[in-house]
């Protein structure tokens, strides 16, 4: 196995103890800034179910089902997607382990999109009206939900922009870099659960077009790239190509 398979095989999940929380719980970082330990918050671990695993290619929940739960990604990854009248698919994103799927659904109800996974995949399951009870009382839970969805909203409001195909590669790898590093991993290192044509999908470019600035990002010392997984060389070039889409 690669240097680079050796540091992101892939993120498991595990249950912490009677005062930790699991590795990769959605809410943890807002939990113990906040001052609150796994005993502090009984209420909040009772209302979680754990699902799964979901084998690639199922569906976690369909367009138009009732909305009644968030799932948290604990390991694996996972797609949001809508499918038009002629059967052509737009991937809307992707989710990783410590995520929040279905925050869009709070209005009208009713999910907007399928949720699909990309690889074996668990998930804690929170009932909506609970968390939102217990949110009442917790204001840092509060805030923890009202990040998670301004964060998905402004990712798709940026990529919505007129960015070239360069930009929009360099952004992608470098929110990921992030998203990781989140999860304790070296931030220049990226696994990429997804298929350079869901790449392209998610970016609205041809695969082709990936394949040949993956080709030319690593010609030019900014990755490395062994399969599905990316080392970033040069981040700080990176960064700045990614620049107008995510900022500083």
């Amino acid at each position: 196995m690669n240097p680079v398979q050796n540091v992101i095989h892939a993120i498991s999940a595990d249950d912490g103890d009677a005062l930790h929380f699991c590795s990769t719980c959605a809410f943890s970082g807002a939990c113990i800034d906040a001052g609150y330990d796994k005993p502090a918050l009984r209420d909040l671990h009772v209302m979680i179910e754990h699902v799964g695993p979901y084998r690639a290619g199922e569906h976690i929940f369909r367009t138009n089902d009732p909305f009644r739960a968030l799932y948290a990604v604990r390991s694996g990854a996972v797609k949001t997607l809508t499918v038009d009248t002629n059967g052509n698919e737009q991937i809307l994103g992707f989710y990783l382990p410590g995520e929040l799927i279905g925050l869009n659904a709070i209005y009208p109800e009713r999910f907007p999109c399928d949720a699909v996974a990309l690889e074996s995949s668990k998930f804690c399951r929170f009932s909506f009206s609970a968390i939102s009870a217990l949110a009442t009382r917790m204001p840092m839970l509060q805030q923890q939900l009202f990040r998670m969805l301004s964060r998905e909203l402004g990712m798709a409001s940026r990529l919505a922009g007129d960015h070239s195909a360069d930009e929009r590669v360099a952004a992608f790898l470098t929110d990921l870099a992030q998203r990781f590093a989140a999860q304790g991993f070296p931030e220049r290192y990226v696994r990429l659960a997804m298929t350079r044509n869901e790449i392209a999908e998610y970016l609205r470019l041809a695969s082709e077009t990936i394949s040949r600035i993956f080709g030319r990002f690593r010609n030019q010392g900014l990755i490395r790239v062994e399969g599905r997984n990316v080392e970033i060389i040069n981040s700080e070039r990176l960064s700045i190509l990614a620049h107008n889409i995510l900022g500083d």
